[in-house]
């Protein structure tokens, strides 16, 4: 009852015309909007940006807060362009060439065009490009249509530090890891008791996802029903995965090796049927604007600050699971050793079953809870997150279900706060390189055991 408490809480009609006031996307309007700071990150107050597109020409100008916003009522590809003549003294793009921006809107949804400012970068910067946390440029909650969704929106671009970026990247990557530890919990488990690197652990994550945005923009249910039922879909699917799939592979002895096989090809089989019904847009599953809350240096959003305590509240009931239940102990018996586990009464079958729902329940929430976090999710979002799981479960110990959780973290906090010293397209390496270094200095991870081979 508590988990449904704080699910809770979590149209400007004609031609696209010129708005300070939020635009909220239905089935009749599509948003085109940004947050528009300074190099130093104060909000850069008076940019008039022009629109011209399919629904007409208008202007929006930024607020107080540095955001600006413009409705259309036709979907297309809209011109964006950037008077660099009001822009705050002393301040210049840091991509001219990226001055107009093209985007394409779809009625229902929003599009972000960003306009990062500073000193000019060899390259041309980012221009477009969503970066690491929501919390930051994007606090409007627009998702860039050619941003990689699956990748966390609308950070800073990398650049000069200062503490407050610091504080703001780290409290991003908290949110992140915690959120990410949601999935990659469930994917230990999964290892833990059936030694199958499940590569399909992704897909479960975007069905989260797309089941909450079904639920909420196509069904019109509010967000807590959409969210519960893409936790039950997501359980649902986890039992039907083992008992049609998984169970009868293992019941003619095939090895884990030929199963992760089927994993890799049974995860590229969904993310097309993904895309096949979806489209490769981002789908998002509240289009309203989420409401911020500035804390020093750190902004955040009330969604995020929800999805956290939420996250918090379901990995600490899976630990008391695991530690205090009477299942809970035989599922870490059937991961430490199946075969004396099943000596001493323990039906090996049945625990793997119960971690196969358990496993996918906990992704299709993590699903719910990182697409509201990206503002956005799309057909491949969970692959895109799939080497950070594998990252966070590797360095926390295969089959350790404490330490993904403590992996993901730190993973969390290295792909946010990396932004602050390389640029944001290439936040993930810093996990990958993590994942390295794990397997080659301590494989067994931070909390797995090591063992003799041979």
């Amino acid at each position: 009852m508590l988990l449904l408490t704080l699910f809770l809480s979590l149209a400007l009609p004609g031609t696209a015309r010129a708005a300070t006031a939020a635009c909220v996307a239905d089935a009749a309007t599509g948003c085109i909007n940004g947050t528009i700071r300074t190099a130093a990150g104060d909000p850069a107050v008076g940019v008039v940006l022009a629109v011209d597109g399919p629904g007409g020409a208008s202007q929006a100008t930024t607020d107080a807060t540095g955001r600006w916003t413009a409705p259309v009522t036709e979907a297309g590809e809209y011109t964006v362009t950037l008077d660099a003549a009001t822009l705050p003294a002393g301040e210049q793009l840091r991509d001219p060439a990226s001055n107009p921006r093209t985007v394409t809107v779809a009625l229902g949804a929003s599009a972000g065009a960003l306009f990062p400012l500073g000193e000019p970068t060899a390259g041309g910067g980012s221009g477009g490009e969503a970066s690491a946390s929501p919390e930051e440029d994007a606090s409007d909650g627009e998702v860039a249509d050619d941003a990689e969704v699956g990748a966390p929106v609308g950070a800073s671009e990398s650049g000069s530090f200062s503490w407050g970026r610091l504080a703001q990247q780290a409290t991003s990557g908290l949110v992140f890891g915690l959120l990410l530890a949601l999935a990659s919990v469930g994917l230990s488990l999964i290892y833990g008791t059936t030694g199958l690197s499940n590569f399909a652990h992704g897909e479960q994550v975007t069905l989260g996802a797309i089941i909450a945005y079904i639920g909420a923009q196509t069904f019109g249910l509010p967000l807590v029903v959409a969210g519960l039922l893409a936790v039950m879909v997501g359980a649902a699917s986890g039992w039907v995965q083992d008992a049609g799939l998984w169970h009868p592979l293992r019941k003619r002895r095939v090895g884990t090796t030929q199963q992760m096989i089927v994993t890799i090809g049974l995860s590229m089989a969904l993310q097309y049927t993904y895309q096949f019904f979806f489209g490769g847009g981002a789908l998002r599953i509240v289009t309203t604007t989420p409401t911020m809350i500035t804390a020093g240096p750190v902004r955040i959003s009330t969604t995020s600050l929800w999805s956290l305590l939420i996250a918090l509240l379901v990995l600490g009931a899976v630990a008391y699971f695991l530690l205090r239940t009477r299942v809970g102990r035989a599922t870490r018996a059937v991961s430490d050793n199946p075969a004396l586990a099943a000596a001493s009464g323990i039906t090996v079958d049945r625990i793997v079953r119960l971690v196969w729902v358990i496993g996918a329940a906990l992704a299709a929430l993590g699903g719910v809870l990182m697409g509201l976090y990206l503002n956005a999710t799309s057909w491949n979002m969970g692959g895109a997150l799939l080497l950070l799981m594998f990252a966070a479960v590797t360095l926390g110990g295969l089959g350790q279900a404490f330490g993904a959780l403590a992996g993901s973290i730190v993973i969390g906090l290295v792909v946010e706060m990396s932004n602050l010293v390389i640029p944001s397209d290439m936040r993930y390496a810093g996990a990958l390189l993590i994942l390295i270094l794990v397997l080659l200095l301590r494989p067994q991870g931070i909390l797995g055991r090591a063992e003799r081979i041979g």
